[in-house]
């Protein structure tokens, strides 16, 4: 097509919906006034439209008689485009409808490895019984990657550890909790209260791999120990697996509370130690994209699981005023 023939198209009148709606009306009942009735119009508007529309187009839709009407050759090629084009409007309206009611549609949730298995049953039952026509997808990933697609558009929203300083993204606080030292049955620590963190200066330390945001904070809490060198002799891929290579002798980790119960019920070889206060802690929020259209909701949502969460071994914070 042509840039004239474009302009030409982008100059031509346009059938209204209407229009449309009358002829499909009189294309489906063959009749004036059982058309106006089913569509609640007036039977000289609704001819009255089915005129203007054959005008529009510039073609006869159909043979007018005194005693019936009928399609004409153009009336019954054009009659399947406009049943289409008015079934393609309602869908629209209806999907329009759909954005417009809260909770319903998709939500893309991000969430991290470290949060996932402890945090998941809680969401998940909280969308179940509150949020019934919300279609969670949910998307383990590193915290990197889960950044990537919030700004990207991938993800709607993010589940993990803060503070994130990312320009364009919104945190929403949801609790603290703290870390504990997992240690073998045999060692010196395990079981103790009010252990200080300067022990942590000379603990043979296990962490996860580089990339998850748990190793990141473990290596702070050391720093802020006094801890100069890198505690890492030995390196896992999960928390499962890290627990097991404790009990195994290797070692002692960090665990956050919320994944406490979990990852030391499996084996009988382990022991917990609990800091002095202040414990090292983490901060676990929801995060969105700043100017989010379903922003709203996003807030509602944390108000919802700051709620759920209670039960939990966590500091659930409180959300803004």
């Amino acid at each position: 097509m042509t840039a004239s023939n474009v302009n030409h198209v982008g100059k031509r009148r346009q059938p209204s919906l209407a229009q449309l709606r009358a002829f499909a009306a009189v294309a489906e009942h063959l009749h004036f006034r059982d058309a106006a009735a089913a569509i609640g119009m007036s039977q000289p508007a609704l001819s009255g439209a089915v005129s203007a529309l054959e005008e529009v187009l510039g073609v006869t839709l159909l043979e007018r008689t005194t005693r019936k009407v009928l399609l004409s050759p153009a009336g019954e090629r054009l009659a399947v485009r406009a049943k289409a084009v008015l079934e393609e409007v309602g869908a629209l309206l209806e999907e329009a409808e759909a954005v417009r009611a809260p909770f319903t549609g998709a939500l893309r949730l991000g969430v991290i490895p470290t949060v996932a298995p402890y945090l998941l049953p809680t969401v998940l039952r909280l969308v179940h019984e509150r949020y019934p026509d919300l279609d969670l997808q949910v998307h383990e990933e590193q915290t990197a990657n889960l950044l990537d697609g919030l700004t990207t558009g991938r993800l709607d929203l993010l589940l993990l550890a803060v503070p994130l300083g990312v320009p364009g993204v919104v945190e929403l606080p949801l609790f603290d909790e703290d870390f504990v030292l997992v240690t073998p049955l045999d060692h010196e620590l395990g079981g103790r209260e009010g252990i200080p963190r300067e022990a942590l200066k000379e603990l043979n330390l296990l962490l996860l791999d580089e990339g998850h945001c748990l190793r990141d904070q473990a290596l702070d809490i050391c720093r802020e120990a006094g801890r100069e060198d890198a505690p890492v002799t030995t390196t896992a891929a999960g928390l499962s697996t890290l627990v097991q290579l404790v009990a195994g002798g290797l070692g002692c980790t960090l665990l956050p509370r919320t994944a406490l119960k979990v990852e030391t019920s499996r084996s009988s070889q382990l022991l917990t130690g609990c800091f002095a206060d202040p414990a090292p802690t983490r901060r676990i929020a929801l995060a969105m994209r700043t100017g989010a259209a379903r922003g709203a909701e996003y807030q509602e949502l944390a108000t919802a699981l700051r709620g759920a969460l209670r039960p939990l071994p966590v500091r659930v914070l409180e959300g803004p005023d």
